[in-house]
Protein backbone atom coordinates (compact mmCIF):
# COMPACT_ATOMS: atom_id res chain seq x y z
CA UNK A 1 0.00 0.00 0.00
CA UNK A 2 1.40 3.37 -0.92
CA UNK A 3 0.17 6.92 -0.51
CA UNK A 4 -0.29 8.56 -3.89
CA UNK A 5 -1.85 11.85 -2.76
CA UNK A 6 -2.80 13.91 0.26
CA UNK A 7 -5.61 16.41 -0.08
CA UNK A 8 -5.56 19.52 2.09
CA UNK A 9 -8.68 19.97 4.20
CA UNK A 10 -9.18 22.19 7.24
CA UNK A 11 -10.96 19.53 9.34
CA UNK A 12 -9.53 16.18 8.23
CA UNK A 13 -6.39 14.46 7.08
CA UNK A 14 -7.29 13.04 3.67
CA UNK A 15 -4.99 10.50 2.01
CA UNK A 16 -5.42 8.54 -1.19
CA UNK A 17 -3.63 5.21 -1.29
CA UNK A 18 -3.23 2.58 -3.97
CA UNK A 19 -3.23 -1.16 -3.32
CA UNK A 20 -4.26 -4.21 -5.34
CA UNK A 21 -5.84 -2.17 -8.15
CA UNK A 22 -7.96 -0.20 -5.70
CA UNK A 23 -7.88 3.39 -4.60
CA UNK A 24 -8.35 3.76 -0.87
CA UNK A 25 -9.57 7.09 0.48
CA UNK A 26 -8.56 7.40 4.14
CA UNK A 27 -9.99 10.27 6.15
CA UNK A 28 -8.77 10.85 9.67
CA UNK A 29 -9.91 13.16 12.44
CA UNK A 30 -8.11 12.73 15.73
CA UNK A 31 -8.27 9.08 16.78
CA UNK A 32 -11.07 8.27 14.32
CA UNK A 33 -10.74 7.07 10.74
CA UNK A 34 -13.06 6.41 7.81
CA UNK A 35 -11.94 4.39 4.81
CA UNK A 36 -13.54 4.08 1.39
CA UNK A 37 -12.36 1.75 -1.38
CA UNK A 38 -13.04 1.95 -5.11
CA UNK A 39 -11.59 -0.27 -7.81
CA UNK A 40 -9.51 1.38 -10.50
CA UNK A 41 -11.74 -0.20 -13.16
CA UNK A 42 -14.78 1.70 -11.82
CA UNK A 43 -13.16 5.06 -12.58
CA UNK A 44 -12.68 6.62 -15.99
CA UNK A 45 -9.74 8.89 -15.20
CA UNK A 46 -7.77 7.09 -12.50
CA UNK A 47 -6.87 9.04 -9.40
CA UNK A 48 -8.28 12.24 -10.95
CA UNK A 49 -11.72 10.67 -10.70
CA UNK A 50 -11.16 10.12 -6.99
CA UNK A 51 -10.53 13.86 -6.58
CA UNK A 52 -13.85 14.55 -8.32
CA UNK A 53 -15.72 12.20 -5.98
CA UNK A 54 -14.56 14.09 -2.89
CA UNK A 55 -16.95 17.03 -3.10
CA UNK A 56 -18.42 19.24 -0.37
CA UNK A 57 -21.59 17.14 0.20
CA UNK A 58 -19.36 14.09 0.73
CA UNK A 59 -17.20 15.94 3.26
CA UNK A 60 -20.34 17.12 5.11
CA UNK A 61 -21.50 13.50 5.39
CA UNK A 62 -18.04 12.48 6.60
CA UNK A 63 -18.13 15.20 9.28
CA UNK A 64 -21.56 14.05 10.46
CA UNK A 65 -20.35 10.45 10.58
CA UNK A 66 -17.31 11.47 12.66
CA UNK A 67 -19.67 13.21 15.10
CA UNK A 68 -21.71 10.01 15.43
CA UNK A 69 -18.60 7.88 15.75
CA UNK A 70 -17.26 10.11 18.53
CA UNK A 71 -20.62 9.95 20.33
CA UNK A 72 -20.76 6.14 20.02
CA UNK A 73 -17.21 5.75 21.31
CA UNK A 74 -17.81 8.12 24.23
CA UNK A 75 -20.95 6.20 25.25
CA UNK A 76 -19.12 2.88 25.00
CA UNK A 77 -16.17 4.17 27.00
CA UNK A 78 -18.47 5.60 29.70
CA UNK A 79 -20.18 2.19 30.09
CA UNK A 80 -16.77 0.67 30.65
CA UNK A 81 -15.89 3.07 33.47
Amino acid sequence: MRIIAEIPHPDFKVSILNMNRKFIVKIEQGALEQTYKVTEMDLMDGVNSVFELLDEPFYKAVAARFTEMRKDWKETYNRYN
